[in-house]
């Protein structure tokens, strides 16, 4: 059976150029794969029939030669192109070797692409984390603190190269720099990371002493960080390029401080607000009066107590809370009241509390309002 011309098979006229003739045979590829086409018994035929006229039209000289003299340029070595035997009788190699094109061509993207071959001179430093622990009053004021990163820094004896000296690299002669090498499996080519430069693209023939041929050492790096006012915990502080070295001379990632702030004996914090649960005395709490409370900058301030004032009652003081971490303003404090009940009386203090007792039954409104609401529920339960 003659062969089709090549330029019918894959659907272009004469004269295509190559990014034409690539464009007609991806969409000729996609079409007429056999994972694609279970119940077509010809198309894989169709599918090597497609793959044959690409590999001859890809290349300009094998183009050029069947232009002129048609499928007859590679037969009984007619032509440049022509192999021992006659027409294309490794089609296998030769389709793995035009898909090949065509698959970094689809998927160049998400395997490193082909534009630098997947060479990488230089390797980012990874990125840091540093949890720093802080005190509320560390918090509310913001300091500078020195803080010790045990981390990778560039090798001063290679100047971060990995070679001694500082020598240049070399490409390396397994992938010839690209960083990836190639297995044929079936149809397809897969590629994978080179195993001798670890996808680099290149080597280092006489690495450096200091370093190893890693461009950095371990060190522990002391920092000045700082702290702004304001900060909770779960703030991060980015510092950029303040993470490892890069390998070879690449850049250094970032250091992340997460902070943490520490409980406080005294005050309880929500957001920009304090909270100070301040315990007063019973009579302090019925008679009423001024206490002096302590605020988060160290100072004190003077609160009035109103009389007959109960557990649980909360008195703001504006503006005597933690600054917001990028300004506008402060938050508030709040007082809440704990009343103190006596303990360890003496047999005095119980008499005088019991004679108060006896006297003060018009003086709990709460209780006898509670008691009221017991008794008139006790006696709708008996009704």
């Amino acid at each position: 059976m003659a062969k089709r011309d090549y330029y019918d098979v894959l659907g272009i006229a004469k004269g295509a150029n190559a990014d034409e003739i690539k464009k007609a045979y991806r969409t000729k590829a996609k079409e007429l794969h056999p994972d694609r086409n279970a119940d077509n018994p010809n198309a894989e035929a169709q599918f090597k029939e497609a793959n044959e006229a690409y590999d001859c039209l890809k290349d300009a000289d094998k183009k050029a030669a069947y232009d002129r003299y048609g499928h007859a340029a590679f037969e009984g070595g007619m032509g440049g192109g022509g192999r021992p035997g006659g027409g294309f009788g490794n089609q296998q190699g030769d389709f793995a070797s035009a898909f090949s094109d065509v698959f970094d061509d689809l998927f160049g993207d998400f395997m490193g692409g082909r534009g630098n071959g997947g060479r990488q001179r230089a390797v980012r430093g990874a990125d840091l984390r540093y949890n720093l622990r802080v005190s509320l009053e560390e918090a509310y004021g913001g300091l500078q603190k020195t803080i010790n990163v045990p981390t990778s820094i560039k090798c001063t004896g290679c100047e971060g190269s990995g070679a001694e000296g500082g020598a240049e690299p070399t490409s390396c002669p397994t992938c010839s720099g690209l960083g990836k090498v190639r297995a044929q499996q079936g149809f397809f080519t897969v590629e994978r990371t080179c195993p001798t430069c670890s996808g680099l693209g290149q080597i280092i023939k006489n690495p450096c002493k200091s370093c190893g041929g890693q461009g950095r050492v371990q060190r522990d790096r002391s920092l000045s960080v700082n702290i702004p006012k304001g900060v909770e915990t779960g703030t991060r502080i980015r510092l950029s390029g303040e993470g490892e070295a890069g390998m070879r001379g690449g850049p250094s990632g970032d250091l992340y401080i997460f902070i943490e702030v520490a409980n406080h004996a005294i005050f309880e914090r929500e957001g920009t607000n304090l909270f100070c649960r301040v315990p007063v005395s019973m009579t302090a709490a019925a008679l009423g009066g001024d206490i002096e409370v302590p605020t988060i900058d160290g100072g004190r301030s003077k609160v009035k107590i109103p009389a007959g004032s109960q557990s649980g009652r909360q008195m703001r003081l504006r503006a005597k809370g933690m600054p917001a971490l990028r300004g506008g303003g402060e938050g508030d404090m709040f007082i809440e009241l704990a009343v103190e009940t006596p303990v360890n009386l003496t047999s005095r203090q119980k008499e005088l509390l019991k004679e108060f007792e006896d006297l003060s039954e018009e003086n709990n409104p709460e209780s006898s309002t509670f008691f009221r609401s017991v008794k008139n529920f006790w006696d709708s339960m008996k009704g």
